[in-house]
């Protein structure tokens, strides 16, 4: 009987056994584990961290858009102001004409700059040194010479008699907007200053600037022309201000 009863308890641990083997082999986990989670490390999850860049803070896409569709609705309008002949328009004809041959002033944003932030583009700091106030400000003579053409005569500028090759040098800082040929003074030489004013430097026998160079007050610009056959030069000199022409008689003395 004892006999019996220990080879029935032999079949049951056996059986226990089996289907032990079975659950292990048949369970499987639902998540598999990172070797982080196997070995008790911390677990880094990436979907925290956004992977889209960061929009610029001094870009926004809307306001572009709209700048964009702004700047296509002036140009329309601009263009049908201006294929229409009706009177209706002549007020924004003149609002465009005045704004595009009006002279950006090159000069007078120059020296904002310089006065708000600096020199532009300075590597190195300058050495500041101390400066004397006057209360009248004085301007370079282009060159000495007599003038033999006053601005009465001329109704724009004066022309000088020098040197023949003598340089003629810039009244004022500024910055150039002109080098090039014009009408009747040849070789010419505009260069706006800051206070919105321009000096022409006409009837040159070379330029050595070139357009928005920047210039500071007693800067070449050219040379005087060989007037004809005489061993003398001659140049071109006027100052306008605004629309107008003034004499230059007036802001540098001649001899």
């Amino acid at each position: 009987m004892n006999k019996r009863a220990k080879e029935i308890q032999k079949r049951i641990e056996k059986r226990k056994r089996q289907r032990s083997l079975q659950y292990d082999r048949s369970y499987q986990p639902l998540v598999d584990l990172s070797d982080e989670e196997r070995y008790g490390q911390p677990v880094i999850t990436y979907d925290r961290y956004p992977t889209d860049e960061p929009h610029h803070p001094l870009f926004k896409k809307e306001v572009f858009l709209l700048k964009t569709f702004v700047a296509a609705c002036l140009v329309l309008i601009s263009a049908i102001a201006f294929k229409n002949p009706s009177a209706a328009f002549e007020p924004v004809r003149a609002v465009v004409k005045q704004t595009m041959e009006h002279e950006f002033q090159f000069a007078a944003v120059s020296k904002w700059y310089e006065e708000k932030f600096g020199e532009p583009f300075a590597l190195f700091p300058e050495k500041k040194t101390e400066t004397v106030k006057k209360s009248e400000k004085s301007y370079a003579i282009p060159a000495s010479g007599r003038v033999l053409e006053n601005f009465e005569k001329n109704g724009q500028g004066i022309m000088v008699e020098t040197n023949v090759n003598t340089p003629v040098e810039a009244m004022d800082d500024g910055i150039v907007i002109f080098a090039g040929n014009k009408d009747k003074i040849g070789k010419t030489v505009i260069v706006q200053h800051a206070d919105g004013s321009e000096s022409w430097y006409g009837n040159l026998g070379s330029i050595t600037v070139k357009l928005y160079d920047f210039i500071e007050a007693g800067k070449e610009v050219g040379t005087a022309m060989k007037d004809g056959n005489q061993a003398k030069g001659v140049f071109y000199f006027a100052i306008k201000q605004g629309d107008q022409f003034i004499d230059p008689i007036q802001v540098v003395p001649f001899e």
